[in-house]
């Protein structure tokens, strides 16, 4: 019997932290809110800081690691990384005691208390960005934003998973028209950049195919996308694929500045 559970705390391309737990186990994933954000949105769940038992890092941008450091020092937490993303992030996050560094090798799996992990590859412009499966029981939820487009090595990593925290960043069209400089556009649109609604969606359909049965669209960009049009974007695309959201998948969408539901791996 598997109580494996997924939060996300903020959700966004200014920040993001995402909490996977079981009763026995707490890991916040990324942390690129300030640590006060942190505290206020566990508190919104009944979680203590001091419950932590870890932090995990995708890779090494800001709004991914701001206050990685801060709560490694506060908390005592270990930080777990593959060694390209500790030594890209190291400047970004302070003095973390040794201890607390834990490095980790891209496909093995290891665990933390009752929760196994599986840090897989991801494509994005970071020293060696990843995304992370977990495993509790027969249940697996997975985390997977910041990708430039869909790997054959993301998909095997994410199918059958049973609750997917899944990036839908922009809408094309928004993209286009908004008043980024044209070099960002490109690094968005590259296949190190970030997933569109619509590249998010087919992926969406893959995963149900494989036997997902939630998919939390997140990592919206605040400029470039809206709730509302990712939602009904993915949606869209997988009605399209004899995919009836409510009865076949749960489909949601992670705010920026709300934490989420509880969502249960099932």
């Amino acid at each position: 019997m598997s109580n494996l559970q997924i939060c996300s705390l903020r959700s966004g391309s200014r920040g993001n932290a995402v909490l996977v737990f079981t009763e026995k186990t707490k890991i916040l994933v990324d942390c690129g809110i300030s640590g006060k954000n942190v505290e206020s949105c566990l508190s919104d769940i009944d979680v203590s800081p001091r419950d932590l038992d870890a932090i995990l890092v995708t890779h090494e941008h800001s709004d991914h690691t701001h206050s990685v450091g801060v709560m490694s020092r506060r908390y005592d937490l270990p930080i777990y990384a593959n060694t390209a993303t500790f030594i890209a992030m190291l400047d970004k996050i302070g003095n973390v005691a040794e201890s607390n560094q834990k490095t980790f090798k891209n496909g093995a799996e290891f665990e933390i208390g009752d929760i196994a992990v599986q840090p897989f590859e991801i494509p994005h412009d970071a020293a060696d960005p990843v995304g992370y499966a977990f495993f509790n029981g027969a249940k697996k939820a997975a985390v997977a934003t910041d990708m430039g487009h869909i790997s054959d090595t993301a998909v095997a990593a994410l199918a059958n998973s049973d609750m997917v925290l899944l990036e839908a960043n922009h809408d094309l069209n928004m993209l286009d028209v908004c008043r980024y400089p044209a070099f960002l556009k490109r690094r968005i649109k590259s296949d190190l950049g970030h997933l569109s609604n619509e590249a998010a969606a087919k992926l969406a359909v893959q995963l149900t195919l494989s036997g997902t049965r939630q998919i939390l669209l997140g990592h919206l960009s605040d400029e470039n996308n809206h709730p509302d049009l990712a939602y009904e974007t993915v949606n869209g695309i997988l009605k399209s694929n004899d995919i009836s959201v409510g009865s076949d998948i749960i489909l949601d969408v992670a705010t920026r500045m709300e934490t989420s539901r509880i969502y249960k791996a099932s």
